[in-house]
């Protein structure tokens, strides 16, 4: 147990009222959390403002409260604590409530629209081969050595965040891998966090709902490379056009990656097919096990991190062939008799869901059909629905719009404005059918021999919100079903 004396040096500080030799049992956000001894953190949010629970939080026996503004009336038995900045200051005094783990591990951040996941999860199973132990901090998991913990966010708030560090530093993690996403650099989540790395995947047209203009989305991913120490490392995509705009401010060590420029990482394909990619990464030719242009991609900025983080080229490129990427991400399973494939892909953007049937298209031989079942989330972007039906339609030989996480928006609506997107000339490609099981059954049915199904949007995802409810449904699962009672 600390004291607020002990951790309150972390952040800037504009006024005390009371005593700061009070012992802090823990620190939360969220005012539900909140027990005798706690430091809460009063942060304003988009839905609620922490400081309407000051009162509620302190008649628990909170010892301080952080905040922007003063309730009218104080309690002594608290001491309450002037910022500028609360959601930042919950990151940084987290950080200094935990021991600053960070700053005890290599921890290495990768952001951008498309890819973090892979990246995150490649670079995690990478340095367990390498004989490491790391922590994974991911869309699809939290992994702490070997110890897995579901995920709820991309990133964690800033407090579960110093937490599940501290936990990495306890269990022997000498490395961190972790998805930091727009929304956690806007939110400040990511702050008391020392960074040795950060890698730009690319960005494309995505949470325009939050952040309103794509310039704004662009400014938030760029903040996180000007923030880094100059110690650190900033390894961007060459061939995305914005990448290069990621290094402009950056104090950190500059590093590119590219297919089709000259990058300090560059790479070359070889051979791309369902069997894998060969790829040429600076004179040296590798088999990986997975496959599609934007897994090169992943693959060079897995590379070149490590590399940066000091490691043998040929022992990453050795365990970096063997592995095999993120659940959900390009999954695929073969039906036994029909041979029909179904490709199971996280895809949600139009960039990300192009990339998908881009790479089926380079496979195709040309005589099967190409069915693709996808939606759009509700509460979300609703710019991009028109773009994902207009994609969708334009690369797939029949498509079925459906249901993805409706939350609370009426799915009809969701589907009228994905298919809003469809030119006149492709209106008879598409059927519009809302629940997302019978979606897949249809696909899988009217799929013959040899076709080629497509379900997207969800991937890993275990579940399809809707009205606030969290329904079992899992797409791989389901495909596999299809395909047993077709061959029954």
């Amino acid at each position: 147990m600390k004291t607020l004396n002990d951790i309150l040096s972390a952040i800037s500080v504009k006024n005390i009222h009371g005593e700061t030799t009070c012992k802090i049992s823990g620190i939360c956000i969220d005012s539900r959390q909140a027990q005798l001894g706690s430091l809460f953190v009063a942060i304003k949010g988009t839905t609620a403002d922490g400081h309407q629970y000051i009162d509620d939080v302190v008649s628990k026996g909170a010892a301080c409260i952080v905040c922007e503004k003063l309730p009218a009336v104080l309690n002594s038995s608290c001491t309450y604590v002037l910022t500028d900045n609360p959601a930042e200051a919950a990151g940084l005094l987290a950080s200094a409530f935990y021991g600053h783990p960070s700053s005890q591990m290599k921890v290495v951040g990768i952001t951008g629209t498309n890819g973090k996941t892979t990246c995150a999860t490649l670079m995690h199973q990478l340095f367990k081969g390498l004989g490491y132990t790391s922590g994974l901090l991911s869309t699809v998991n939290n992994c702490i050595g070997d110890k897995i913990i579901p995920s709820t966010h991309t990133t964690p708030d800033p407090v579960q965040l110093q937490h599940l560090l501290r936990q990495m530093k306890d269990a022997g993690c000498t490395h961190v891998f972790m998805e930091v996403s727009s929304h956690a650099i806007h939110q400040h989540r990511i702050a008391g966090i020392q960074f040795d790395g950060a890698c730009f995947t690319n960005i494309t047209h995505d949470h325009l709902d939050y952040h309103e203009t794509f310039d704004e989305y662009i400014r938030v991913k760029k903040q996180f490379f000007d923030d880094l120490p100059k110690q650190a490392f900033a390894l961007v995509n060459a061939d995305d056009k914005r990448g290069l705009v990621m290094l402009q401010n950056t104090a950190a060590r500059k590093r590119t990656y590219s297919l089709r420029t000259l990058a300090d990482y560059k790479g070359k394909i070889l051979e791309n097919n369902l069997t894998g990619l060969i790829l040429q990464l600076n004179n040296r030719e590798v088999f990986f096990r997975m496959i599609g242009e934007f897994n090169a991609y992943n693959i060079l900025c897995v590379w070149g991190a490590a590399m940066e983080l000091g490691e043998d080229a040929q022992d990453v490129l050795t365990v970096l062939s063997t592995l095999k990427g993120a659940e959900g991400r390009f999954d695929y399973i073969v039906s036994n008799q029909e041979q029909i494939l179904g490709i199971i892909d996280y895809a949600h953007t139009p960039d990300a869901l192009l990339n998908v049937l881009t790479t089926i298209n380079k496979f195709r031989k040309g005589n099967e059909s190409l069915f693709t079942v996808i939606g759009c989330g509700g509460d979300r972007d609703k710019s991009k629905r028109p773009l994902m039906g207009l994609v969708a339609c334009e690369h797939s030989d029949k498509v079925i719009f459906t249901s993805d996480n409706p939350r609370s928006e009426d799915p009809a609506v969701i589907l009228q404005e994905m298919e809003a997107g469809v030119p006149v000339h492709q209106k008879k490609k598409y059927v519009s059918i809302a629940d997302r099981r019978e979606a897949i059954k249809t696909a899988c049915s009217i799929a013959e021999q040899g076709d080629i199904v497509l379900v997207a949007g969800k991937g890993h995802e275990k579940y399809q919100e809707v009205k606030g409810v969290k329904n079992p449904f899992d797409d791989k699962q389901i495909v596999q079903e299809m395909f047993n009672l077709l061959e029954k």
